[in-house]
């Protein structure tokens, strides 16, 4: 298949199977307004911490299941062996979050002046039901991903989007329930889409439970949990950091800037959701490594002209999504977080090489030494620096995991990936986003600054001869 045709359709499964996390992220940026209206800084800093610990409770409750799923679906020599691997994990699934709600309400209260929330329980017990929800849900979700049914996957995702936009308005802005109606109205529409699934799955949920088959896919799994708790720690221990050192407004402030530059994350979520099973998809190895590399090249292109609109126009940004004074700080580190969102788009390309090759063991050490990066760093810069020092330190902590996968992987997969003109569409974006901010332009000049940056990339060499005829095509300016 031709280079052209496959990038088509890696294009059209991001654009199906993103649907709803582009939504969702959409919403989320588009509803700051109403966070930091009723919300003070303290209390949305308590919500990204109940937000952060149960990311990492649902890593461990998991143990891996989520990743084995997909690996031993696809095994099963049979349909009768295929409901098996689904109702093994269905049951494995709702027993371990069952088990982490219970823990969750009943030792509410010691968690909640561990995590730094004070006496009130009622925001962790929220947070285990959240849990629940968000755990059950994506096992659930999973089976169309495998079934290859992605309509039903957007549909689901956007269903889910859309109840729960509706019940955080009418919570927070109605009900005035504070960061309580934020938690509870975020697992509102995914245990409402969760129940309708569950219905409609109904012949393939029976009561069936293979230990043997849950021996192996967590054998499978098991060594994939670490890694993910090293990525875990790299994303979210920083409020955990900012909490201690400064306060949890200084949380409510970083926590504005994830949400701008988490823009690009919603951007690149499509790609990593498709990426996967496009990538092995590809049968032939030299095409593989010829489709890989011209990824991680026209990726981190459009990631990089991302990052450069958040990091450009990053003052203005925060004071249209916010409407409290307190929360305009939170534009020093927009641009710092939105390339380390481009940088980390990189990475999953670049892993996607040991994966290939079923050399996978080692990846917890490139990530294990990104995590302790991260943490070294924020010891260090956060005391001094607030939250300016965590988007340091998450940006440092990506660019080590970007280069300490790029060893590991050319080790065990080798790729001749384009690094002249990965060089090239990264330092041109960083360069046009330090000349804006560092001479503190108007908006206009800013964002003349983004617009030119397919043009720096031309002065720069960057597009090929291939690639230049088929501009002038497009853009009959350049003809």
């Amino acid at each position: 298949m031709r280079l052209g045709e496959e990038l088509r359709r890696l294009g059209r499964h991001s654009a199906i199977y993103g649907l709803g996390g582009l939504v969702s992220r959409i919403l989320a940026t588009l509803l700051l307004p109403l966070y930091t209206h009723y919300l003070p800084p303290g209390s949305y800093g308590r919500v990204e911490t109940v937000t952060a610990a149960t990311a990492v409770l649902a890593i461990v409750l998991q143990l891996g299941i989520a990743s084995a799923f997909f690996r031993f679906y696809f095994d099963a020599s049979d349909h009768a062996e295929r409901v098996t691997v689904i109702r093994t994990s269905f049951w494995f699934t709702m027993g371990m979050s069952t088990l982490g709600l219970l823990l969750g309400v009943v030792f509410a209260s010691p968690i909640s002046h561990w995590l730094g929330l004070g006496h009130d329980p009622t925001l962790i017990r929220a947070g285990a039901v959240g849990l629940w929800a968000q755990t059950n849900y994506q096992q659930l979700t999973a089976l169309f991903r495998v079934e290859e049914r992605s309509t039903q996957y957007a549909i689901a995702s956007v269903a889910n989007v859309l109840i729960t936009v509706a019940a955080m308005v009418l919570f927070v802005a109605v009900a005035h329930w504070g960061a309580i109606g934020l938690v509870v109205g975020n697992f509102t529409g995914t245990l409402v889409v969760y129940a309708a699934l569950v219905a409609y799955r109904t012949e393939q949920l029976g009561l069936e439970f293979d230990r043997g088959l849950m021996r192996r896919m967590q054998h499978f799994g098991l060594p994939l949990v670490p890694s993910a708790l090293a990525l875990w720690t790299i994303n979210f221990v920083d409020r955990e950091f900012v909490a201690w050192y400064k306060n949890l407004d200084e949380v409510g402030v970083y926590s504005v800037a994830v949400k701008i530059a988490g823009i690009l994350t919603f951007v690149m979520v499509a790609f990593r959701t498709a990426w996967p099973a496009f990538a092995y998809s590809i049968e032939d190895d030299r095409d593989a490594k010829r489709t890989y590399s011209f990824v991680l090249t026209y990726l981190l292109a459009f990631a990089s002209w991302v990052a450069l609109a958040l990091g450009a126009l990053a003052p203005w940004c925060v004071h249209l999504l916010t409407s409290r004074p307190s929360y305009f700080r939170a534009e020093k580190g927009v641009a710092l977080l939105a390339f380390a969102g481009a940088v980390y788009a990189g990475y999953t390309v670049l892993a996607i090489g040991s994966g290939r090759a079923r050399r996978t063991q080692l990846n917890w050490v490139v990530t294990g030494i990104g995590a302790a990066v991260n943490v070294g760093l924020n010891f260090w810069l956060i005391p001094a620096y607030g939250f300016v020092g965590a988007s340091i330190s998450t940006a440092a902590s990506y660019v080590v995991l970007f280069f300490g996968m790029t060893a590991y992987a050319q080790h065990v997969y080798p790729v001749q990936y384009q690094w002249r003109r990965v060089a090239t569409c990264v330092g041109a974006a960083v360069a046009l986003t330090v000349a804006a901010r560092a001479t503190h332009l108007p908006l206009a000049p800013s964002a003349l600054l983004v617009v030119a940056y397919p043009l720096a990339l031309a002065v720069c060499g960057f597009y090929l001869p291939a690639e230049r005829r088929r501009l002038r095509r497009l853009v009959p300016i350049l003809r």
